[in-house]
This record gives structure tokens, sequence and C-alpha cells, in this order.
């Protein structure tokens, strides 16, 4: 069974999630936003297969470099955001200078695109593509996990007023992608706490099935 452990990473708490297969052998990271001492603790003695993406603001991708490279690990990202991982000013580390230094790295490895279904750790990771708080926002899919990224909060939904970002377009991910999945799968937001598709249809104030 797919065991995961998640991180509160940086300065604004973005949870990073670690995945291990059932052997420990193998991980999978989504969102390193920082590559924090813990998480390359946790990472000792496993191989990691992908590092995957779920948007590319620069609260979720300030740890990338230092794992590929520690670890020789491809990353994942959808096509519509491969230039943010190189340029600051698109990752937004630029105008948040306060809480970040400029953030830069290399292309990614792998683009992906909705539908895509990536055979890591022995089990199969669906593509969602979920656009509205930034054109290239993805999530996750494996078995009754979601990783949502800043698509879905516990009572909340990501902001739409960064460059980029589009209400309208947020809610009809979160309707057509997200509240069509079964009531009883786990979401794992990119900010707070985790809840279920079957709370957020009755309980999210911000978008209604």
């Amino acid at each position: 069974m797919l065991k995961f452990q998640s991180f509160s990473l940086g300065a604004l708490g973005t949870n990073c999630y670690l995945l291990v297969n059932a052997e420990r052998t193998s991980a999978v990271v989504i969102d390193p936003g920082t590559a924090d001492t813990q998480l390359l603790r946790r990472l000792e003695g496993l191989k990691l297969e992908a590092i995957l993406l779920t948007h590319a603001h620069f609260d979720h991708i300030g740890g990338v470099e230092e794992l590929r490279r520690k670890f020789s690990a491809p990353v994942y990202l959808h096509s519509l955001e491969k230039e943010w991982l190189v340029d600051p000013a698109k990752n937004g580390s630029l105008r948040w200078a306060e809480v970040t230094p400029p953030v830069t790295g290399q292309l990614p490895d792998h683009l992906l695109a909705d539908g895509d279904r990536l055979e890591l750790l022995g089990e199969t990771f669906v593509v969602l593509h979920t656009p509205g708080h930034s054109p290239g926002s993805v999530s996750f899919l494996c078995d009754d996990l979601l990783f949502a990224g800043d698509a879905l909060f516990r009572r909340s939904v990501g902001r739409t007023d960064l460059p980029g970002g589009n209400g309208p377009q947020l809610e009809r991910s979160i309707q057509t992608k997200l509240y069509v999945l079964d009531d009883s799968i786990l979401v794992l937001p990119g900010h707070g706490p985790e809840t279920t598709i079957g709370e957020e249809k009755r309980e999210n104030p911000y978008v209604r099935m």
C-alpha cells in the first residue's frame, strides 16, 4: 500500500507530499516548496522516481533543483508552465521578494497534459488539468488520494488574482474535474488541512455542485 507523509514548507506553509512504495525502496515527491532537511533525511536510501508539480508558483518549486541534482530525479510539470521553473517573474518569486529569493532552475524533464497516466511506485497517477489558480495547474489522482495543489482547499479554493488566474475557469475545473470524483476521495491540498470530495461538495462556500 502507498504511504504518504506531508511537510509544511516555506514562508507560505506549502504542503509537500512524500509518497513511498510498500517495499520502502522508492519515493515520489509532490511540490517541494523547499529542500527541507527533514524531507531530505526521509529520502535517504530511497530511489526518488519523480518530482511531480501541481503548478509552478515559487512556493511549490523552491526545492526542485536541489532534489533534482541530489537524487537525479525527473521533474514533471504541465506544458503551459514549463518556462516558470526558469523565470522568477513568471513563478512569482520576484513579486514576493520579502519572503523568497528569486527562484530559478532548469526546464522540466517531462511535460504533463490532461489525462496522462503516470506509472510510478507501482501505482497509476492520473493527471487532471485543473486551471484557474494558474494556467497549468494540475491535480494528481492516485487510487483514493487526490493531490489537488492550489485548486481546492478545505472550505476554500485557490486565489485567482495572480497573473494567469481565472475565477470562472477555476470554478469549472472544480465542478467538472474534481466534484465528479467519488465522495470518499481524500483531498490533499497545497495548503491547509486535508478534506474529502464529499465534504467540499456539501460545505465549500465558494464552489457548489
